[in-house]
C-alpha cells in the first residue's frame, strides 16, 4: 500500500540538532497477541532487526477535550494470564527500533555514536509505514484482529549544545523565543538551570502539541545538554492506513512548525534554515 506524503512546504533546517524521531500508533488491546506471538513476530523480521529487548509496556493515553480535557491519562484495568510486556527489535547499527505491545505499535530512530546523518522524515515515514503494514500482515497471518487505533503520535528530540551560540541559562533567549529572562525585580540573579513545558491545541480539536525542556545528560558522553522534545498525539479519522498516516502527517508539521516558532531566528542560522 502507498500512501503520499503530505503535500504542504514546512519550514526545514540542513543540520537540525535531531536525536531520535518516534512515530507511535496506539490501539486498543488486541485480544490474543501474547508474547509468545511477539516471539514469532520477531522471527518475521529478525534479518533486519537481529537485536532485541524487554521493556515494562507504556500505559494507554489519550488526548480529551471539552468536560474531560484534565484527564490525559486513561487507565484501565485488565485480568491477563501473563504479563504484559514491550518488545524492542533493533537493527545491527541499534538506530532503528521497533516497539510492540498488545496495544501499540512504534517505529523509532535514533542516533547512537552521534555521528549519524538524520535520515529525514520521508525516509522515516516510508519505513514506518512499511513495518505497520508488516505488523498487520502478521497479525493476520495469526487470524487476530485489525488493531483498532485511537491514538497517533509523534515525537521529535533534540539536543542542544552549551557553547555554541550560548553558554548559561543567563542567555536562554538567544535559544528559546518565549524565553524573556526577565524579572519585575533585580533580587533573583541568571537562573542556574531551567526547565519548562506547555501544549497547544491542534485546529478543530485535532489532538495537541506538547512541547518540554530540560537540561540532561547524554548517554553517549556524559555531556549536559538542553534537550527539547516536541510531541503531537490525537485521534485519527479511522483505523485505516490513509487515515492513520494522514494524522502522522499533521502531527509532524506541529512538531516541525512547533520547533521553528519555539526557537530563535540566530539558532536557525545556525542550523541552516532552509526556508
Amino acid at each position: 500500500m502507498t500512501v503520499g506524503a503530505q503535500a504542504h512546504s514546512i519550514r526545514d533546517y540542513s543540520k537540525p540538532p535531531v536525536i531520535e524521531t518516534v512515530i507511535s500508533v496506539q490501539f486498543l488491546p488486541v485480544k490474543g497477541l501474547s508474547n509468545l506471538l511477539f516471539g514469532l513476530y520477531w522471527r518475521k523480521i529478525r534479518s533486519e532487526f537481529p537485536h532485541s529487548e524487554l521493556r515494562p509496556p507504556l500505559g494507554q493515553v489519550t488526548e480529551e477535550f471539552g468536560s474531560r480535557s484534565r484527564r490525559l491519562v486513561n487507565f484501565g484495568i485488565e485480568v491477563t494470564q501473563e504479563p504484559d510486556l514491550r518488545c524492542w527489535f533493533l537493527d545491527s547499527g541499534r538506530n532503528q527500533i521497533i516497539q510492540v505491545q498488545r496495544d501499540r505499535f512504534i517505529y523509532n530512530w535514533q542516533k547512537v555514536s552521534g555521528n549519524e546523518i538524520y535520515p529525514r522524515y520521508e525516509t522515516i515515514r516510508e519505513k514506518f509505514l512499511a513495518e505497520w503494514g508488516r505488523f498487520i500482515e502478521f497479525l493476520g497471518e495469526e487470524k487476530l484482529s485489525v488493531p483498532v487505533v485511537n491514538q497517533c503520535e509523534v515525537t521529535y528530540v533534540n539536543h542542544i549544545e552549551y557553547d555554541q551560540g550560548w553558554k548559561t541559562f543567563g542567555e536562554l533567549d538567544k535559544v528559546i523565543s518565549p524565553w524573556s529572562g526577565k524579572y519585575s525585580g533585580n533580587f533573583l540573579p541568571a537562573p542556574e538551570k531551567v526547565g519548562l513545558s506547555s501544549s497547544y491545541i491542534l485546529p478543530d480539536n485535532q489532538g495537541r502539541l506538547h512541547v518540554s525542556m530540560q537540561p540532561v545528560i547524554r548517554t553517549r558522553d556524559a555531556r549536559e545538554v538542553l534537550q527539547l522534545s516536541l510531541t503531537a498525539r490525537g485521534a485519527p479519522a479511522s483505523s485505516d492506513t490513509k487515515d492513520i498516516m494522514r494524522w502522522i502527517d499533521l502531527g509532524r508539521q506541529w512538531v516541525v512548525e512547533g520547533f521553528t516558532d519555539f526557537t530563535t531566528a540566530e539558532f536557525h542560522a545556525l542550523w541552516e534554515r532552509k526556508k
